[in-house]
C-alpha cells in the first residue's frame, strides 16, 4: 500500500471527536448498559480516559501504524472502546460478526493477519485458538472480557482484559503523550477499518474505509437535515439503541460514528434477540433496523392483537383500519398528513396507537430508518399509518453505506429516496446499474487489488452491482441485485425481490426466496415465521412440537397459499409463483443459509434445498 501523503491540518477522526466530546461534555452521558439487570452509565470523561488507556495497552502490545486489531464479540461497550483507540493510535479495526463460524474466522484471520485478537469470551476464543499455527501466525495476543471458562486455558497468549487496561495505564504513565502524538499524525488517508462483505456468492472481501470516508459519512448522517421530521439532526439529547453488529457498516454509522459525531448516547442492547424488550425499556429518538427487525416488529403487533381480549380486538382491529387509510393517505401526499389522516390520526392515537408506540418502544422515536436490504411498502406503510414514518435509506459497504435516502415530505414509497447533496449518482445506460461517486467510496478490497478494479469504471465511478430506475426524475427506485434477476425460458426479465419482500410483508412469512432462471414459470421457497405462525396455531387449536412439525401441517401450507395468492394479485400473471415449498427448518447463519447480515444465500439454498425445488418442476 502507498504511504498516504502528510497532511499539514490535524486529521479529525472519530477518536478525536471522541476526545472533543470529553473535553466539552464531560459529564455527559455517552453509553449504557444492561449489567445483571442494572442499566450503568459512562460518561464522556470516563468513556474517553478508557479509550486512551486501551489505546495505551495496544501501544504496549506493540501495534504500530496500520497493523489490524480484530474484534470478534457482541455489540458491547468494550467494543466501541477498543474500536476508537485502535483509531487513536492509527490501527486498523477488523470487526468479525459474533456469528462467524470457526471456518470464517479461519478465513479472515488468513486475509487480514490482526495482531491483536479480541475475543469476547470462551466460546469466541475457542475459534481462534483452534485455527491453525500458520494462519494465525500473526495473532500475538487475544484479549478476552468474560473469564468464565478460562480457568484451565494457558496459551500465552491470551489475556484477561481488565490486565489489558491495566498494561495501558502503565504506559500511559510511562508515555503519557505517546496517544496524543499519534493522533495528532493522523492523515485523512489512513484506512480506519477494514468493512468485510458479507459474502453471498463467495468469500468475504475487507473493504478498507479511510478516515476521509468515515468523515463524510458523518457529515451527511448529521448535517442532511432535511431528512429528518423538524429538520433538528441528531443530538446530546438523543437516545440510540445500539444491537445489530458493529462490524457492519450502517450500524457503525448510526451507532459509533453518530455518537462521537453529534453526541446522542448509544444504548447496547443485551442482544438482538432482545432488542424488542429494550427498545421498550430505553425508547430511542433515533433508531435504525434492516428490514428484519422492521418485520419481526410489524408481526408482534399482530400477535399481541390475537392474544387481546375480544373487546381489546375490538380496537385492535379498528386501530389497524384506520392506520391503513392513514398510512395510504400519507403515502400520497409525500409522508405528509392530509387533512382526513390528521383527524384520523388524532383518534387512532388516543385509542390504540399511543399503547402501540408505547409496547413497541418508539413512543419518542423522532426519526427511523431503514436500510441494507429491501423492504415490504407494505411494512413502511403501516409504521406510517401508526405515527412512525420509517425513512428508507440506501448503501453499500463500498460507499460506506452513502448514498440516497427519503427525505421528510418528500417520501415515495418503493424508493430508496434522493442522492444525499454532493453525492454523484448515475444509471448505466445498458444494465440500468447504480452508480455512485464521491468521498465516501472505499479505498479498495485489502490485498485484492483485481477485485477493486472491477469494481470500479474507467472513469471512477463505483459500480454497486445493483439495478435502478429514476422515479419522477428525484427518486431512485432499487430493482434488484443484476446477478439475482431471473430470465424465465420464455426471455421474461424478473424481479425476484420485490415479490419475495411482498410476501415477507405478511406476519407469517420469515424467508422467501423466488426461483425461475431458465423454468416455464416461478416457484418460492418459503420459510414461516414461528412465533407468529404457531400462535396462529394455537389460535385455532392445532397442535405442534416443532417447527419442522408446524410447517408440515395442511393447514399451515394453505395458511400461506392465501398470502401467496394475495401477493400473486399484485404481479402481472408472468410474475406469479405459480407453486412453492414451505421449508423444513429455520434458517441460520452458522448452517451457511444465510449471511451474518440475515441476507440469503441463493447457491447454498439450491444446494440444500435443491430437491425441494425440483419437486416443484417434476
Amino acid at each position: 500500500m502507498e504511504k498516504p501523503a502528510v497532511s499539514a491540518v490535524a486529521t479529525t477522526t472519530v477518536a478525536s471527536r471522541a476526545h472533543g466530546w470529553a473535553l466539552r461534555s464531560p459529564d455527559q452521558i455517552a453509553m449504557r448498559e444492561k449489567d445483571f439487570g442494572i442499566w450503568h452509565e459512562y460518561n464522556w470523561a470516563q468513556t474517553w480516559d478508557l479509550i486512551e488507556v486501551a489505546a495505551h495497552g495496544l501501544l504496549a502490545l506493540g501495534v504500530g501504524v496500520g497493523d489490524r486489531v480484530a474484534i470478534h464479540s457482541e455489540d458491547r461497550p468494550e467494543w466501541v472502546l477498543l474500536d476508537l483507540a485502535t483509531v487513536a493510535v492509527r490501527g486498523i479495526t477488523v470487526g468479525l460478526y459474533p456469528t462467524n463460524p470457526m471456518a470464517e474466522v479461519e478465513y479472515l484471520l488468513g486475509d487480514c493477519s490482526p495482531k491483536v485478537f479480541f475475543a469476547e469470551d470462551q466460546e469466541q476464543a475457542d475459534k481462534v485458538l483452534e485455527v491453525d499455527a500458520v494462519t494465525a501466525a500473526s495473532v500475538e495476543k487475544i484479549l478476552y472480557v468474560e473469564p468464565r471458562g478460562f480457568a484451565d486455558y494457558s496459551d500465552p497468549r491470551l489475556m484477561f482484559w481488565d490486565d489489558f487496561l491495566e498494561m495501558g495505564r502503565a504506559h500511559r504513565a510511562e508515555n503519557a503523550t505517546a496517544v496524543a502524538d499519534l493522533m495528532a499524525a493522523a492523515q485523512p488517508d489512513d484506512i480506519m477499518t477494514l468493512v468485510y462483505t458479507s459474502g453471498t456468492t463467495g468469500p468475504p472481501k475487507g473493504a478498507m474505509l479511510s478516515n476521509t470516508n468515515a468523515e463524510f459519512a458523518i457529515d451527511k448522517i448529521i448535517n442532511e437535515t432535511s431528512r429528518i421530521p423538524g429538520g433538528e439532526g441528531p443530538g446530546p439529547k438523543d437516545l440510540i439503541v445500539t444491537y445489530l453488529p458493529l462490524c457492519h457498516v450502517a450500524e457503525r454509522i448510526f451507532s459509533t460514528w453518530s455518537m462521537v459525531g453529534a453526541g446522542p448516547s448509544l444504548n447496547f442492547a443485551e442482544s438482538i434477540d432482545t432488542v424488542t424488550i429494550n427498545l421498550r425499556e430505553i425508547q430511542p429518538t433515533i433508531f435504525f433496523a434492516v428490514p428484519r427487525i422492521w418485520e419481526r416488529l410489524h408481526a408482534s403487533v399482530f400477535i399481541r392483537g390475537n392474544d387481546a381480549t375480544r373487546f381489546k380486538k375490538l380496537f385492535f382491529s379498528v386501530g389497524l383500519k384506520l392506520a391503513g387509510i392513514i398510512g395510504k393517505d400519507k403515502v400520497a401526499n409525500g409522508g405528509n398528513h392530509t387533512a382526513r389522516s390528521a383527524v384520523l390520526y388524532a383518534i387512532g392515537n388516543l385509542l390504540v396507537f399511543r399503547a402501540m408506540k408505547e409496547r413497541l418502544g418508539l413512543r419518542r422515536c423522532r426519526y427511523s430508518a431503514s436500510g441494507a436490504a429491501a423492504i415490504a411498502p407494505e411494512v413502511l406503510q403501516f409504521f406510517m399509518g401508526i405515527g412512525v414514518p420509517v425513512f428508507e435509506l440506501y448503501g453499500m459497504t463500498e460507499n460506506s453505506a452513502v448514498a440516497t435516502c427519503n427525505m421528510a415530505g418528500r417520501i415515495k414509497l418503493g424508493t430508496v429516496g434522493e442522492p444525499y447533496a454532493g453525492i454523484g449518482l448515475r444509471l448505466d445506460e445498458t444494465t440500468g446499474e447504480i452508480q455512485t461517486k464521491h468521498e465516501g467510496n472505499f479505498v479498495g478490497y485489502w490485498n485484492k487489488p483485481d477485485k477493486t478494479a472491477e469494481t470500479y469504471t474507467d472513469d471512477g465511478w463505483l459500480m454497486t452491482g445493483d439495478v435502478g430506475e429514476w422515479v419522477d426524475g428525484t427518486h431512485i427506485k432499487v430493482i434488484d441485485r443484476i446477478k439475482h434477476i431471473i430470465i424465465t425460458s420464455g426471455g421474461k426479465n424478473i424481479s425476484p425481490s420485490e415479490i419475495e419482500n411482498s410476501l415477507k410483508a405478511s406476519p407469517f412469512v420469515k424467508e422467501a426466496m423466488v426461483i425461475g432462471d431458465g423454468r416455464k414459470f416461478l416457484s418460492a421457497l418459503i420459510g414461516i415465521e414461528f412465533d407468529t405462525v404457531g400462535n396462529w396455531a394455537l389460535q385455532n387449536s392445532l397442535p405442534y412440537t416443532t417447527y419442522r412439525d408446524l410447517s408440515e401441517k395442511p393447514e399451515v401450507t394453505e395458511l400461506i397459499q392465501g398470502i401467496v395468492d394475495e401477493t400473486n394479485a399484485k404481479f402481472a400473471r408472468v410474475e406469479n409463483v405459480r407453486k412453492f415449498k414451505l421449508i423444513p427448518k429455520e434458517l441460520e447463519h452458522e448452517d451457511g443459509e444465510l449471511t451474518a447480515t440475515q441476507k440469503l444465500k441463493r447457491s447454498a439454498m439450491m444446494d440444500m434445498f435443491g430437491e425441494l425445488v425440483e419437486s416443484m418442476y417434476t
